[in-house]
Formats: C-alpha cells, sequence, structure tokens
C-alpha cells in the first residue's frame, strides 16, 4: 500500500516523494496519510538524502482530506467523532513531522493546493509553484472552516490575508501566494520540475550538517522573545563553530578553494 500511494524515487542526494492518487486528486486519506508518515520517517534516518521534493501526481498537488472517506464515518453509533479526532491528530503529526525533518522539504506544487493540501505546501520548508497553480483553504464554501490548515497557514502569511483566505473560501493564484510569502520560486508549467530540482540541487551542495543544524534552531527560534531567540541561535553558532568541517569551510574561503569536506 505504502508503495502505491507514495512513490518515491532517489538522485543522487535528492528524493523525491511522489502523492500517487491521481483519480482523487491525491486527496489525503487515512491510508495516504499513513503512507507519506512511514515514508518521511524512513528518510530521516537516510543519511544519504539531503533534500526531499513532495510532489503530486495527475493534475494536482492534493486536494485535500478525502471527504468521502470522512463522510462515511457518519455512520459509526457516535458520528464520526472519534474518527475525525483520529484523522485530524494523525494528519496534524505528519504536519509537524516534515519541519522536525533534518532536512529541507521543497513542495512542487502544480493545479491545486486546498485545504489540507495547502496546509501541507504550507508545512513545508519551502515551495516551487507553477504559475498556473492555486492555493486555498476553500472548506468554508461546503461548511466546514479549516481551522487545522490556518495552523500551517498562518505562520506562513500574514494574518489578514490567512483569514480572508479562511473565510471566503477564495483561492490565491502562484504569483500572489508569491507576494504573501507562501511560495518561494513561480515557474511555467513546463519548467517547474527543472525549477525544483535546481533549488534542490543547490541546497544538496551545502554542508548537510550545517543546514540540519540551521533547520532545527530556525524552527526553535520562531515565536521565542527576542533575548531567548539569540541565546538559542547563539548556541547553535557556537556548536556549528567547533565542527571540523566548519573549521575546514572557513579556511577554504580565506584560502581561495574548495573545502575538503568529510561528509
Amino acid at each position: 500500500m505504502t508503495e502505491d500511494l507514495i512513490l518515491r524515487t532517489d538522485a543522487g542526494h535528492i528524493a523525491t516523494l511522489t502523492l500517487n492518487r491521481p483519480a482523487a486528486l491525491n486527496a489525503l486519506s487515512d491510508a495516504m496519510i499513513a503512507a507519506l508518515t512511514t515514508e518521511l520517517d524512513r528518510l530521516a534516518s537516510d543519511r544519504a538524502i539531503r533534500v526531499i521534493i513532495l510532489r503530486g501526481a495527475g493534475r494536482a498537488f492534493c486536494a485535500g482530506h478525502d471527504l468521502k472517506e470522512m463522510q462515511a464515518a457518519r455512520a459509526l453509533p457516535d458520528k464520526g467523532a472519534a474518527a475525525f479526532a483520529d484523522l485530524f491528530a494523525r494528519c496534524a503529526a505528519l504536519m509537524q513531522r516534515i519541519p522536525a525533518l533534518p532536512q529541507p522539504v521543497i513542495a512542487q506544487v502544480h493545479g491545486i493546493a486546498t485545504a489540507a493540501g495547502c496546509q501541507l505546501a504550507a508545512s513545508c520548508d519551502m515551495v516551487v509553484a507553477s504559475d498556473d497553480a492555486r492555493f486555498g483553504v476553500n472548506g468554508v464554501n461546503i461548511g466546514l472552516f479549516c481551522s487545522t490548515p490556518m495552523v500551517a497557514l498562518t505562520r506562513k502569511v500574514p494574518p489578514a490575508v490567512a483569514f480572508e483566505m479562511l473565510t471566503t473560501g477564495e483561492f490565491l493564484t502562484a504569483p500572489r501566494a508569491r507576494e504573501v510569502g507562501l511560495v518561494n520560486r513561480v515557474a511555467t508549467p513546463d519548467a517547474l520540475e527543472d525549477q525544483t530540482r535546481h533549488l534542490a540541487e543547490t541546497l544538496a551542495t551545502k554542508l548537510s550538517a550545517a543546514v540540519h543544524i540551521g533547520k532545527r534552531a530556525f524552527y526553535d527560534q520562531l515565536g521565542l522573545p527576542l533575548d531567548q531567540a539569540y541565546a538559542r541561535t547563539g548556541a547553535t553558532m557556537v556548536e556549528n563553530m567547533l565542527w571540523r568541517d566548519t573549521d575546514e569551510g572557513i579556511t577554504a574561503f580565506l584560502e581561495k578553494r574548495k573545502p575538503d569536506w568529510a561528509e
């Protein structure tokens, strides 16, 4: 099941995970959430992989939760309450798994990224989008406010923009999503894969241990008071400075040569 729902291809130090439910616009069914979580857990300890690309098969990146599956749970004695609570808890754990990974994760978005699909993109460290892609948290249109997708979204875009998206159900175009901070880079559909891979390859050339410690510090300091943020990141820089490869990197820069890193 995992192999069917999530396709993994490795090229050099880059792993690409493809959500593989194209007929359902890659909706996050129970099985899809489990499969993606399993694959991310494997990658967390894979030292050969320095960057992860997350993409969708078919016409879209991800259309959010599987509404048919959710509706079926209403037939249970509690009208689905326990099933819904379990679903949202497991989805939240998946979304939190992404920033906790040591490797940077890039969402490669085409078509639509809606509701939990928008949440998935926003949970990634960076987003490269096709210029015709659209982003929405449009659950309000069917009477379900996107409360959990809101968590990831409000950590990427200004509150007023997020609130407008959540309450109107309207979509952002890729260029507008870039303007407000949800998207890092926009490419034509034909160039989307190449642009995403170029960014991934750039990251993969860096000292991976430095990227790992930096990613952890980046998320740890978000939301901390200014003095605590500086204390946290200062300690990180001291640790980083004491590494053999950092010493070599600085020495190589001063000597105008390529570093001879142990990694």
